[in-house]
């Protein structure tokens, strides 16, 4: 798919400090990598001066794993998130609003003919969802998904939060990107992040935050989001970097940690700061350890709930 050209207005919301956002991304440990309804960036300085955002390199990541035929009927899958139960803490992040998209289903692959509906994302038409990528042992980017999904909202919680998920094994399908998008709209999320892990070469490593680019066209206009959504996959990015020891991405965002795309309906069609996390690409060997480590995963999550709760507290 093309890669985004678009270039964002420099936030107006406080960046991370100079010094934390050039050491976090300057480290140089091996990380987790790219891609989906997810690949490329333009040269663009970071704010507080970490780094560049640059055009990736010409082999993009491949998301969609082939599947096999559905071969029954389907039931009709739930039109409701999955909301936060139980009783909300008290905290730091009481009344703020956070959805939390886990991509992918890892029912999809039994539903393609539904998948493969084509939906309108406000510039084009794209596929309803697809399958993911998984590791060669077959573990599945879906399943990796909801559980640091899982994993993000209890830490979220705990900071009093009221969390969303946009889906949570509570639908055979889906949900389609539109649908995605619209969940954080009507919930007036403070902050959306969709969680991925890439599906690119061996040898490809690391992971990178993808940011919306300027988008106006149909049901599409990401003018008042590109600015904060930048300063949360900032801060993202940073603590991510601190939290995991992974390094920023060697095949996507130049080194940066950070993409930005105008393809993608789930930011497109978002009117609340929104943004996309790549963990790690599942077709590296040495970032497929990781994916697949519990210790990890927790430490992945760990450092997303801190970049968020850094943005949200301003």
């Amino acid at each position: 798919m093309p890669y985004d050209e678009s270039v964002p207005p420099t936030p107006r919301r406080r960046p991370l400090l100079a010094a934390a956002v050039l050491a976090a991304v300057s480290l140089t440990a091996a990380g987790c990598g790219a891609g989906d309804d997810s690949g490329g960036a333009q040269a663009r300085p970071l704010p507080g001066g970490g780094g560049t955002t640059a055009a990736p390199s010409s082999a993009p990541p491949s998301k969609s794993a082939p599947a096999p035929a559905k071969t029954s009927a389907s039931p009709a899958p739930s039109t409701k998130p999955s909301k936060s139960t139980g009783g909300r803490a008290t905290g730091p992040l009481s009344g703020k609003t956070v959805v939390i998209d886990p991509g992918h289903n890892p029912g999809n692959h039994l539903h393609t003919r539904e998948i493969n509906r084509q939906v309108d994302i406000g510039t084009t038409h794209k596929e309803c969802d697809t399958t993911g990528t998984s590791t060669d042992s077959g573990y599945a980017e879906a399943r990796f998904t909801l559980d640091v999904s899982h994993r993000l909202r209890t830490l979220l919680r705990a900071q009093g939060a009221n969390v969303v998920l946009t889906y949570d094994n509570d639908r055979p399908y889906g949900p389609c990107v539109d649908e995605r998008a619209r969940i954080g709209n009507e919930a007036g999320a403070d902050a959306v992040v969709s969680v991925h892990a890439d599906g690119s070469a061996v040898g490809n490593r690391g992971f990178h935050v993808i940011l919306p680019g300027l988008v106006r066209g149909g049901a599409a206009d990401t003018s008042k989001i590109v600015e904060p959504s930048r300063d949360l996959g900032t801060r993202i990015a940073g603590l991510f970097v601190r939290d995991t020891g992974s390094a920023p991405s060697n095949y996507v965002g130049g080194n940066s940690g950070l993409d930005i795309r105008k393809d993608l309906g789930g930011l497109n069609l978002s009117t609340v700061p929104k943004v996309f996390i790549e963990c790690g690409n599942m077709r590296d060997p040495k970032d497929a350890a990781l994916l697949t480590s519990a210790g990890w995963r927790q430490k992945a999550a760990q450092g997303i709930a801190e970049g968020i709760s850094s943005y949200l507290k301003g």
